[in-house]
């Protein structure tokens, strides 16, 4: 798995028919049988015991929980200038100015101000719910030692500030095995899948959380982030149709947020036609001049989805081939 310097990096691979665990790839690897290498951090599973704040990667369901309340459509407009929102002490920002988008447009920019305030318009236990539907704070039930909960905070009574960061992926923690189940329901139109270690034969069936016109709808837009006017555009492969959202999260210390560390983000499926692998990737702390997600995480992604639908022998979906990928170092997302 290639990627500019790191801490550390997870990849989670599921076939998307039937929730099995294809593939579960961290860095830094060991070698087991070198004893200079069993220290407990090269040990454990990273894929279920280690959590971070999501970030933009939870954009698709606030759009879903919008969509689904019926008050939204794709095309019903929000107005994100100045880029900037004021709610009482605190700010939320965009990386630039994107003035009037559409709800579609919202998570193609990836707008942390579009975000805020399509979930401010519904009450906050709308998004909460359809969260926790989802598999947020909750085990996977994967059965791997070490496996944690992640946290999806129960409030009373929630501070503004609260709802409109939950919007855009801050204030709850996910496992990178939780965020790829997530990312089913946009493959298999609304079904959560469960998901498996083992082969699983004959139909899987999982709870209903969207609508299945929600989740097409959905599954649209995150191709349209992974076009050419997306932050994931380093993401696509060729003669495949991909869909998929970047995350860049500044990491949550002791002290706070740091201004200069961060986690970065990917999270897609293809063939967009007939979706057949979900795959989340996570780089922990990137090291360097390029740190978003789009930058970081979607090319480990384009590189290791073409080579398992190649593996696989899933037909191409696009006909001519995508044109050199490009890294995004122009979107904080």
């Amino acid at each position: 798995m290639r990627h500019h310097a790191a801490r550390s990096a997870t990849l989670v691979l599921l076939d998307a028919r039937s929730g099995e665990l294809l593939a579960m790839v961290k860095e830094p690897s060991f070698n087991p049988n070198n004893r200079n290498d069993r220290e407990s951090s090269r040990l454990r599973n990273r894929a279920v015991t280690d959590v971070f704040e999501p970030g933009s990667t939870i954009k698709p369901f606030t759009i879903a929980m919008a969509l689904q309340s019926g008050s939204f459509g794709p095309d019903t407009r929000i107005d994100t200038a100045p880029g900037q929102l004021q709610i009482g002490g605190h700010r939320v920002s965009d990386t630039k100015n994107n003035g009037l988008l559409t709800v579609s447009r919202v998570l193609v920019k990836s707008s942390n101000v579009g975000a805020a305030k399509i979930a401010m318009a519904l009450p906050p236990q709308r998004l909460y719910e359809l969260l926790r539907s989802h598999g947020f704070g909750e085990l996977t039930e994967i059965n791997l030692p070490g496996e944690v909960t992640g946290s999806l905070p129960v409030r009373r009574r929630w501070r503004p500030i609260e709802h409109a960061t939950l919007a855009f992926g801050y204030g709850l923690s996910v496992t990178p095995l939780q965020l790829a189940r997530a990312y089913t329901v946009f493959a298999t139109d609304g079904v959560l899948l469960p998901v498996n270690i083992v082969p699983v034969h004959g139909p899987v069936s999982g709870p209903r959380v969207l609508k299945r016109k929600v989740a097409a709808q959905v599954r649209g837009m995150l191709e349209g982030a992974v076009g050419e006017h997306g932050t994931g555009r380093a993401a696509r492969v060729a003669r495949y149709r991909v869909a998929g959202k970047t995350g860049t999260v500044h990491k949550n210390t002791p002290q706070g947020y740091a201004d200069d560390r961060y986690v970065s983000v990917f999270v897609g499926l293809a063939p967009v036609s007939d979706p057949r692998l979900v795959m989340a990737v996570m780089v922990d702390d990137p090291r360097g001049e390029q740190y978003y997600g789009g930058a970081v995480a979607a090319p480990v992604f384009s590189q290791v989805m073409s080579g398992a639908l190649r593996l696989l022998n899933v037909p191409p979906d696009r006909q001519l081939e995508n044109k050199e990928h490009v890294e995004v170092v122009d979107s904080g997302v």
